[in-house]
């Protein structure tokens, strides 16, 4: 049965709350429907950041001490408005929609401690939108032994089939984190974080200039990257490890770039991006032909520049060029994993995640 899922997403790069509309039976993707944005203020920006300091010191993953509730009010109101903007905009009533799937805020992800937490209070949320809503995605996952992330690989994975290409394909999401899937046929699903995203990107154009982001990898663009630098980087413990590992966004957050040129330092900044996916490919079963790149990364010209040199002779485009979503594609996937965990169908894997055996989750709040 085809059911009408809206999916959230709230990333770690902090910009704002994703929507998109998706009619899906957890299996296959029927429809992609109008996708939605609402960024934070600056100000919520502001109070995300103290919640991500202060979330490193939770004792268990439901305590909410200080500026973390106050945070999770935030993020669940911001929830709410970006759904009744959307839905107000496009004439969908609450009848229309079956499940949402709200990710919430990712404060902290410690799996080897089996503990995520995702902020966000998800039985206010059904409430003020009379819609059930499934949140707490990642927590079975981890208590069973699993990474916990990526979540997105079998969304991907459905969104690859519909393509009719042969394969190997790998989609890589450049949000905070960037993540990789690698699809070989309807079996071979593998998938893990590769190393940052836009976090350590964003937080320097911020510190430096001001900006919360390098806007089509403008200031990279007219830098030289620090390859020794990035060498050197690549020689954590975390880059050596096979696949399936994940990552929490803060983790490179101790890297200092030392005496860089705001110029030099977004080069260096996206070179290590672009480096650490490329780095992932000798750990993969077969060289993949079609490397596909979706998130914020996608729209960094200079990443996409340095993606395809590093990954050359394999064709490296846009998620865009094949009628996905840069942006929403997250917000889609947890429409798509609400409809699946509905259904009792996996949303994890062994090669996924780590998980022992295959995992389903999400927990469903009632209006």
């Amino acid at each position: 049965m085809m059911l009408t899922a809206l999916g959230l997403m709230s990333g770690t790069s902090l910009d704002g709350v994703d929507v998109a509309l998706i009619e899906t039976d957890g299996r296959l993707v029927k429809a992609l429907g109008p996708t939605g944005y609402r960024p934070y203020s600056e100000q919520e920006r502001i109070l995300l950041r103290q919640a991500l300091a202060e979330a490193v010191h939770l004792p268990q993953r439901d305590a909410r001490p200080g500026i973390l509730r106050e945070a999770e009010r935030a993020v669940t109101a911001a929830h709410a408005e970006a759904i009744a903007a959307f839905t107000a905009q496009h004439r969908i009533t609450a009848e229309d929609v079956d499940i949402v799937g709200f990710h919430g805020q990712t404060v902290l992800h410690r799996p080897e401690r089996k503990l995520t937490v995702q902020i966000g209070d998800a039985a206010a949320l059904a409430k003020a939108i009379h819609i059930p809503v499934m949140h707490d995605f990642r927590a079975a996952d981890v208590e069973a032994g699993g990474q916990g992330a990526p979540f997105v690989p079998v969304y991907h994975r459905a969104l690859a089939q519909s393509l009719g290409r042969e394969g190997p394909i790998a989609v890589v999401n450049i949000g905070g984190v960037s993540n990789i899937t690698y699809i070989d046929g309807a079996d071979t699903l593998i998938a893990c974080d590769t190393g940052p995203g836009n976090a350590l990107l964003d937080d320097f154009m911020f510190r430096v200039a001001r900006q919360p982001f390098d806007c089509e990898g403008r200031m990279a663009a007219q830098g030289v990257p620090d390859q020794a630098w990035v060498a050197r980087a690549l020689q954590l413990p975390f880059f050596s490890l096979p696949p399936p590992k994940s990552l929490d966004r803060n983790d490179f957050a101790g890297l200092r770039l030392g005496e860089a040129s705001p110029a030099d330092g977004a080069a260096t900044l996206t070179a290590f991006t672009a480096a650490a996916i490329a780095q992932i490919a000798p750990q993969l079963p077969k060289a993949p032909r079609s490397w596909i790149i979706c998130g914020g990364g996608a729209r960094n010209l200079t990443m996409m520049r340095m993606l395809r040199e590093r990954l050359a002779p394999a064709t490296v485009e846009s998620a865009v060029s094949f009628g996905w979503s840069a942006d929403a594609i997250e917000a889609q996937a947890f429409g798509f994993l609400a409809a699946r965990g509905l259904k009792g169908l996996p949303l994890s894997y062994p090669t996924t995640t780590g998980v022992p055996i295959p995992m389903t989750g999400g927990v469903v709040a009632r209006p």
